[in-house]
């Protein structure tokens, strides 16, 4: 086992031991060292988005002072739900490690498998509604975006 995954898992007990949330633990690791880390705190905040990936995401960048992540790595003890792998990807960062799959989640309650399926286009959800609307209008900001001369893009 790797230093980080070890600190990984215990970031996981810890938010046992809290009740801050599911038994999920994240690390953050750059050159070799560890920039930051984090467990599940769904339930501590209130917040369906705080998962340990993302928790060690935001604290991460704002250690760093940037939202690029692309020169670190990251250490999880469970793959990713379809929420941590998008903020993974848009971090940029080049690395994940992960322990558990996302199969042995489920099999203690946390399964994302619907989320999947629906991504894919396999499966419906008839308490979810999509609606689209209002193009026309949402179109104004992306032209004023799009003619913006000092932009930085991310």
């Amino acid at each position: 086992m790797t230093k980080f995954m070890g600190i990984a898992i215990k970031e996981a007990q810890k938010g046992i031991t809290l009740n801050d949330g599911g038994p999920f633990g994240a690390v953050i690791s750059r050159k070799g060292k560890i920039i930051s880390q984090g467990h599940n705190e769904v339930l501590k905040m209130n917040d369906p988005t705080c998962h340990a990936e993302i928790v060690a995401i935001r604290k991460a960048c704002k250690k760093l002072k940037r939202f690029g992540l692309s020169d670190c790595e990251i250490y999880s003890t469970c793959e990713p739900c379809p929420m941590c792998f998008a903020a993974i990807r848009w971090a940029k960062i080049q690395k994940l490690s992960f322990g558990c799959t996302r199969k042995d989640a489920a099999k203690i309650g946390f399964d994302d498998e619907f989320i999947y399926d629906l991504i894919k286009g396999e499966k419906k959800d008839k308490k979810f509604k999509i609606i689209k609307t209002n193009r026309k209008n949402c179109l104004v900001p992306f032209k004023n975006w799009e003619l913006k001369e000092n932009k930085k893009l991310y």
